[in-house]
């Protein structure tokens, strides 16, 4: 085998390791970037793109749903899934090669292969070995294992945005972001759907609040979810697939044409032969100082899905990177991830920023919780909103935004108020007392707080 050296070598091509590209090559190093599917990761390829492209069919046919409140006579519409499939692969089709030239044009050197340590400073390849002062892993995430018999006849995400031909039943194991989002394109196109979820939580990263929100809205358009239902096994069924789980001490069945994973995704970490390495792993995520350097190994850094402590976000993979790439020119930087917004991509959306309400009585704070119904608002009423509300935290001696949770109401894009609010120390009364074109839902921002 050839060796070939670099300043740093980043395992994966994902939006974290992307991410570390612009700051070190920026500083004139010499960088290789290992990608042996798609550049773009599960994000462009396999996520958050193509999947907004079901979700903008479901808003639309949500949108068709309103239509007698705005005096539209319509027909009852039909989603042609498998024309639906063929638009989102037409959208995504060229990104991987558009990153991929972005990333040669910015000086990387794109290897189109795996990679695993054979040694603190050493990747190999199939056909190389590639030293380097600084290692980079950024290796993304992977549908979490269940340890369920038949768990070989689910389908994952994957497969939902790759099948043509609509289910007309499906049952989501786990009652994840990956169930809730595809649920609600799902039933609005006519497939019945059920969430099957252990426990007594759906959603456990949003605040409950907001949660009870989504789940009302989801039962209202039809999907059955299930608290408490603790799945035992898949097996096939004539037709279709038959899920056992267990509800309130009783065995129960369904039989569907689908049953998908919807229970969440672990780091992706195992082929990279960490160990030879010296690589340490805490709970399956990569151990880090603060500056998101390995604590047993100085060379390698860690990012994106593989980095531990904090949500598997697109946005914040991007931050991560670019933050290490910081730190490996010298920066020093010590990421915040305070501000930074996530959505729940259902119709309507959840969209949150900071604490939740649990959170910041866990930790003590002093604060006050403004929670709002805003469907019987004159706004609301206007675009005939099925769920618009919204709930803020507030500290109360420095009046400073702690969370905002907001369900409908154009959530989604009024979030990074809020978020943009709390990263520059904007106070909530300041939020108040600023003027809004009106009426947009942006002017009742003022009545939140």
């Amino acid at each position: 085998m050839a060796t070939r050296r670099f300043d740093v070598v980043i395992l994966g091509g994902g939006n974290a390791g992307m991410g570390v590209t612009g700051p070190t090559r920026e500083a004139g190093m010499s960088v290789a970037l290992l990608e042996p599917v798609a550049v773009g990761g599960t994000c462009t390829n396999r996520g958050c793109t193509p999947k907004k492209v079901l979700v903008a069919a479901a808003q639309a046919l949500h949108a068709i749903e309103r239509a007698a409140f705005h005096q539209i006579k319509v027909g009852k519409p039909k989603l042609d899934w498998a024309g639906l499939i063929d638009r989102e692969k037409g959208l995504i089709a060229d990104l991987p090669h558009q990153q991929a030239k972005d990333l040669v044009d910015r000086g990387v050197t794109l290897i189109e292969a795996a990679g695993r340590f054979v040694g603190e400073n050493a990747i190999a390849t199939a056909d190389d070995v590639l030293e380097a002062r600084h290692i980079v892993v950024a290796t993304g995430s992977k549908h979490r294992p269940l340890g369920l018999p038949g768990e070989e006849l689910m389908i994952t995400s994957d497969e939902v945005l790759s099948e043509r031909r609509q289910p007309s039943s499906v049952v989501f194991i786990g009652g994840g972001v990956i169930a809730f989002e595809f649920a609600h394109v799902y039933a609005r196109a006519g497939t019945r759907v059920t969430i099957l979820q252990p426990g007594s939580r759906f959603l456990g990263k949003f605040d409950s609040d907001a949660v009870a929100q989504v789940v009302a809205e989801s039962r209202r358009i039809g999907i059955d979810a299930r608290l408490g239902a603790e799945p035992r096994r898949i097996e096939k069924a004539r037709g279709g697939l038959r899920v056992v789980f267990e509800e309130g001490g009783t065995e129960q069945a369904l039989t569907a044409d689908r049953v998908i994973h919807g229970a969440g995704r672990v780091a992706d970490l195992d082929a990279i032969d960490l160990p030879a390495g010296n690589v340490a792993v805490a709970d399956g995520r990569i151990r880090t100082d603060r500056h998101m350097r390995s604590t047993s190994n100085a060379a390698v850094f860690a990012c994106g899905d593989a980095l531990a402590g904090k949500q598997q976000l697109s946005p914040i993979a991007t931050y991560d990177g670019t933050v290490v790439g910081r730190n490996i020119v010298g920066a020093g930087q010590v990421p915040d991830y305070s501000s930074i917004p996530s959505c729940l991509y259902t119709v309507p959306a959840l969209a949150m920023v900071g604490l939740t309400e649990a959170e910041a009585r866990r930790e003590g704070l002093d604060c006050r919780v403004e929670m709002r119904d805003m469907h019987e608002w004159l706004s609301g009423r206007t675009y005939a909103e099925t769920a618009a509300w919204a709930k803020v935290i507030i500290d109360r001696g420095s009046d400073r935004i702690l969370g905002a949770h907001i369900v409908g109401h154009a959530g989604e894009e009024l979030i990074h108020l809020f978020a943009l609010a709390m990263r520059h120390g904007i106070t909530a009364g300041a939020m108040k007392a600023a003027v809004y074109a009106y009426p947009t839902f942006s002017s009742d921002v003022r009545y939140v707080l």
